[in-house]
């Protein structure tokens, strides 16, 4: 980790309540892990009315409104099996999070895992939500509670941490655009703690094992680069945008490793990408790039954005990368 992330980490960890919508910071590592274990409870939003409007009608017209300039298809020709999304503010990252979800307009499915990164509970592994339902101002999303303890019993990295969901952003970011474009459908809430090489390799491991034979869309929530100029932004972000358009988690992986890029939510993106992989997916599509100077015009220290999709093409050919 270089010295800009350790910074990040730590401007995260102590403002705690009030990180700014336009980004995310980094995950650390460590804490006493319990299996997952069932609560009776609807885990309330903490960013309606801030990071996304508060009021349904407000936010439906948003979310609309962003799909609006985007293309129908996309280039996307095949089985869509997974998702990689943004996780900042609506007003700063929502125009690129609707070339993603746009794709689930036209698209069914009944379960949805999300694996977003841990910016304010530094533990290991993985924790799987048990709460039974996720509320925005939308309504409620039941959490398939069955498939996350089918996913736990895969692997022991995943374990059941309420601290580190109880005020992450970077799921919850999420749900309304699923609410507004798949209506019916239950969550797996998964938040990644400790973002090393091994931890993403179990993950997909288990995953992959649990979901398999199952139609399941997969989402990765991540930005990219944090506070640099425009230019270098552009410039850091564009290797991952490589990485992913080959379709090339290992790579990705040891650019993360080595810090030749930035992603808060970089093991999400492997963990989510080797996933798919492992379940037959052969193909990934860059859909849009932006960063946060785009939107505000202050382009000293941006944040990136980007979209993408992950799919089995029509011809079924398999990576095996």
């Amino acid at each position: 980790m270089n010295v800009r992330h350790f910074i990040c980490s730590l401007i995260v960890f102590f403002l705690f309540w009030g990180v700014h919508p336009l980004w995310g910071g980094s995950p650390g590592s460590d804490s006493k892990k319990r299996r997952p274990a069932m609560s009776e409870d609807i885990r309330k939003s903490i960013i309606a009315g801030s990071w996304y409007p508060g009021r349904p009608e407000t936010l439906r017209s948003q979310i609309q409104g962003f799909f609006q300039p985007v293309p129908e298809t996309q280039g996307i020709n095949g089985e869509l099996v997974a998702l990689i999304v943004p996780h900042a503010g609506y007003i700063y990252s929502g125009g690129v999070a609707a070339f993603a979800y746009k794709l689930l307009l036209n698209r069914t499915f009944n379960q949805v895992v999300i694996v977003a990164p841990s910016h304010r509970y530094p533990f290991r592994g993985a924790s799987i939500d048990q709460k039974t339902g996720y509320e925005t101002p939308l309504g409620v999303i039941p959490v398939d509670r069955a498939l996350g303890l089918t996913i736990a019993e895969k692997s022991p990295i995943f374990s059941y941490v309420p601290q580190g969901h109880a005020q992450e952003h970077a799921l919850e970011i999420q749900l309304p655009f699923l609410q507004e474009t798949l209506r019916n459908f239950s969550i797996v809430p998964i938040i990644q703690g400790s973002q090393d090489p091994a931890t993403c390799e179990e993950m997909a491991q288990g995953l992959a094992k649990a979901l398999k034979g199952k139609k399941v869309l997969l989402i990765a929530s991540t930005d990219l680069s944090h506070f640099h100029p425009y230019g270098q932004a552009t410039s850091l972000d564009k290797k991952v945008l490589e990485r992913v358009a080959a379709f090339d988690e290992k790579g990705l992986m040891e650019d993360l490793t080595k810090d030749k890029v930035e992603a808060c939510g970089g093991g999400p993106m492997v963990t989510v990408m080797k996933t798919a992989k492992l379940l037959a997916a052969d193909r990934s599509r860059v859909l849009k790039y932006a960063n946060s100077g785009d939107v505000t015009g202050d382009r000293s220290g941006v944040v990136g954005y980007m979209a993408a999709a992950v799919f089995k093409s029509e011809t079924g050919e398999e990576n095996k990368k």
